[in-house]
């Protein structure tokens, strides 16, 4: 398991005390990471930080049955405890503290995470870095937004101003938006790392995905990130954790069936000379040449009747009326609409709600996604179901070529498959529910000819929300 994760901190090249702190470590099946950045003047921060670990310790002592409750009822407990002590005066009572945490179960190739602040929580995954978390913070909004671009964003003199932080409001956790959470898929060879803005404001992403790249152990990637950190200049405190899926895919398995295939085929291949080696008498094959001619006029016959019978059948069903309706499928305004928007819109952000396009949308057939990235958000009551003629496809289709899908706060309903992703796809779901669908979420992990797909499936037990993990290899 130690194999699996490892974190670091350090103060840095400007500060006399470190603020940050961290947490790395197994607990029940689970692997806890978090990183958390302490704010509000030379002691303040340290406390603040020390009080949040706690909280996510004592919360994860054992494995909880919701963990995504888990974890908002840690940060919950934190923001009250910082925002307590700082009613008690003294020279803490600026404190605060941004945080992330990622609880990954890799049993079950699944993390879910939380996020308040800056601190940020990246995935790597086929040799690419992709950020999950949002700065909450005005120059991130700019960033992740296009505005602003990552090198901009460092050198921004208000790159450090966050509007969102525990400690800050004694009601924060009443708010269901305060706090970023979700989930995703953790497949064999994946890594996370979670990190402070002292590593983010002085390395770039390119920076540390080469790092990341290098085939030394996560004690040596983690400590390297923080030497270019500080090699950099070290302005400020940093912090990094990286955890692993070190399982292999089971790659292997596909070499059975060739092997096989080549065996049988040994096995044959000396028993077809045989019939050459034996001596045809001249009258055989004359009798033989006789039939030949008459087998070849039925069988010409026999076609041209076939061929006949074929075009008087094409024929009549052209002209049929009664077919047609019951073979093509008319796609309503809404789902039309829809997917159009996701081909075509010039942002990532596609919103479904009663001003553009609707709450309440049937399909009678599968949405494509095939760009690059994509934001599709909904309201509590959006909801997506099946037409009675839909069939038994999946509701989404994500492509190879997508590399970020985020879908969020949508119900899907009555479909024999919610979304079907392929593994190159980082999908992240928050807030989405599937109501009477045979199979949430399906993963092509082989695109070629044998498909591992990993299933997650309605709990009969749990809420509408509960996901439990299956899999499944179909060929």
């Amino acid at each position: 398991m130690a194999e699996q994760f490892f974190g670091i901190t350090d103060t840095g090249k400007l500060r006399d005390n470190n603020e940050d702190a961290f947490i790395a470590q197994s607990s029940d099946g689970l692997i806890i990471a978090c990183v958390i950045d302490g704010v509000g003047g030379y002691e303040g921060g340290e406390v603040a930080a020390a009080i949040a670990k706690e909280s996510v310790l004592s919360t994860f002592k054992q494995k909880p049955v919701d963990i995504n409750g888990a974890m908002r009822n840690a940060f919950a407990e934190a923001n009250e405890k910082i925002y307590t002590g700082k009613l008690e005066g003294g020279k803490n009572n600026s404190m605060a503290c941004v945080l992330t945490l990622a609880v990954t179960d890799v049993r079950n190739n699944k993390f879910y995470y939380a996020h308040v602040g800056d601190t940020r929580l990246y995935l790597f995954r086929d040799q690419s870095l992709i950020k999950i978390t949002k700065d909450q913070s005005f120059v991130g909004f700019l960033e992740d937004s296009g505005r602003l671009s990552e090198a901009e964003a460092m050198s921004h003199p208000k790159r450090n101003e966050i509007n969102k932080a525990l400690g800050f409001d004694p009601t924060a956790n009443l708010a269901a938006d305060y706090m970023e959470t979700g989930e995703s898929p953790f497949l064999p060879g994946d890594a996370i790392l979670l990190c402070s803005d002292g590593l983010t404001d002085m390395i770039t992403a390119s920076q540390i995905t080469s790092i990341l790249l290098k085939k030394t152990t996560l004690d040596q990637k983690c400590r390297e990130l923080i030497a270019a950190a500080n090699n950099a200049g070290g302005k400020d405190n940093i912090t990094a954790v990286l955890v692993l899926n070190n399982k292999k895919p089971a790659k292997p398995e596909l070499k059975k069936p060739v092997l096989v295939k080549k065996q049988q085929a040994q096995v044959k291949e000396p028993i077809k000379p045989a019939p050459k080696q034996q001596p045809l008498p001249p009258p055989v094959s004359k009798k033989k040449g006789n039939n030949g001619g008459v087998i070849i006029l039925l069988g010409i016959l026999c076609l041209v009747f076939l061929g006949g019978f074929i075009w008087q059948w094409w024929k009549h069903n052209k002209t049929s009326p009664s077919i047609t309706p019951a073979e093509r499928k008319e796609r309503n305004a809404e789902e039309i609409r829809l997917q159009t928007f996701i081909n075509t819109a010039a942002s990532d952000t596609i919103r479904l709600d009663a001003t553009s396009l609707g709450t309440n949308i049937t399909l009678t057939d599968t949405l494509w996604i095939r760009r690059d990235t994509l934001y599709l958000t909904g309201s509590r009551s959006t909801v997506i179901r099946k037409d009675e003629n839909f069939g038994d496809g999946p509701a989404i289709v994500i492509t190879p070529q997508c590399r970020y899908v985020e879908i969020d706060s949508i119900s899907l309903q009555g479909f024999q498959v919610g979304i079907l992703a392929s593994n190159h796809t980082v999908l992240q779901l928050k807030n989405v529910q599937f109501k009477n669908c045979s199979t949430a979420v399906a993963y092509k992990v082989q695109p070629d000819s044998l498909f591992i797909t990993n299933l997650f499936k309605r709990s009969n037990t749990g809420s509408d929300n509960s996901i439990e993990k299956t899999a499944n290899s179909n060929q």
